[in-house]
């Protein structure tokens, strides 16, 4: 994601100032490494790291200091709004790339295998930790109890939790254990009302910060895991009837970043693609990222319009294939 910003920083002549995520900071410290090692000049590429405590003070002064012309933010909602807050002051231009809510739709007409492929790849990733991870299934009646059966089976066969640096894993640990505990609240409050756990629920053994990767059914609209952005590997799935159904749930969240839906239905395609409340829509694919496709969202998931390169699919999933991704 620094790359994306600094890049074309860099190329239109400016100097870039990164504060990188408080529990993620090494990349960008490596990146100014291979900054030097390229030549590029000193006080052209620079790095503020800063603790969890001092997030804050640092983020007001890059927001309101005069001498910043742009901000590009990529974060949740809710620090989206305060840095736009301190951004007014100056008039500042800013590109924000805030949360997510995805939904993934799988209609009656969809190829089941295919979608399940797909709802692997979207919502496991990064272990569900990427803003266009899918944080809502909705599966249409006459097709639910065969995807969910077909999804838990890969779920169970295809997932691997474990040390990031062995070639076999596909799920890492979360980021932190607070992602742990807001996982945990989740699914405890859809058990609470009615959900029920196909698989996973629970820590995995190998440490605090390592989930399993969770299936719920029997899961409704009032719950927080369709209310809220998970952030992590949960997987719930409500069961709807109608395609007006469908698209009312998909656009009731206030955020509106990714979407996902598989139909063989090419009336269909056209009707739910043009009414998804989403900057970007992935018609039969898991993963919209695409060269040609400015990246970014509506409503409250930001302003502005990101470049992303290609992303291979995941040889390790070898049920994923790729198609060419319709209108995004």
């Amino acid at each position: 994601m620094i790359t994306r910003k600094v890049g074309a920083a860099l190329a239109a002549g400016c100097t870039v100032v990164v504060k990188p995520a408080e529990d993620t900071p090494l990349s960008a410290l490596a990146l100014g490494e291979l900054a030097n090692q390229a030549g590029i000049p000193a006080g052209v590429y620079n790095v503020v790291p800063c603790s969890r405590q001092q997030a804050a003070a640092v983020g007001e002064v890059l927001c309101t200091d005069p001498l910043v012309a742009k901000i590009s933010f990529t974060g949740s909602t809710e620090t989206g709004k305060i840095l736009l807050k301190h951004a007014a002051g100056t008039v500042k231009r800013v590109s924000m790339e805030l949360g997510g809510h995805a939904p993934f739709i799988v209609f009656d007409s969809a190829d089941v295998d295919r979608a399940v492929a797909g709802a692997l790849a979207s919502k496991f990733r990064n272990s569900g930790q990427t803003c266009v991870c899918t944080n809502r299934f909705l599966v249409q009646k006459g097709i639910h109890d065969k995807f969910v059966e077909k999804f838990a089976k890969a779920i169970r066969s295809e997932l691997r939790v474990g040390n990031g640096f062995d070639a076999n894993t596909t799920q890492g640990p979360l980021i932190n254990e607070k992602a742990v505990e807001k996982v945990e609240k989740h699914i405890n409050d859809a058990v609470s009302q009615g959900a029920s756990i196909v698989t996973g629920g629970k820590r995995h053994s190998l440490g605090k910060n390592f989930f399993e990767p969770t299936l719920l059914s029997n899961v409704t609209t009032k719950m927080l895991c369709t209310q809220e952005e998970t952030f992590g590997p949960l997987a719930p799935v409500i069961k709807f009837e109608t395609e007006e159904e469908a698209i009312a749930i998909a656009n009731a969240a206030n955020v509106g970043l990714a979407g996902y839906f598989y139909s063989q239905d090419p009336a269909q395609i056209w009707r739910v693609a043009e009414q998804l409340e989403v900057g970007m829509v992935g018609v039969n694919e898991g993963i919209v990222s695409s060269v040609e496709s400015p990246f970014g969202g509506v409503k409250q998931s930001g302003l502005g319009r990101e470049e992303r390169k290609i992303q291979a699919p995941d040889t390790r999933w070898q049920t994923y294939q790729p198609c060419q991704p319709a209108r995004l």
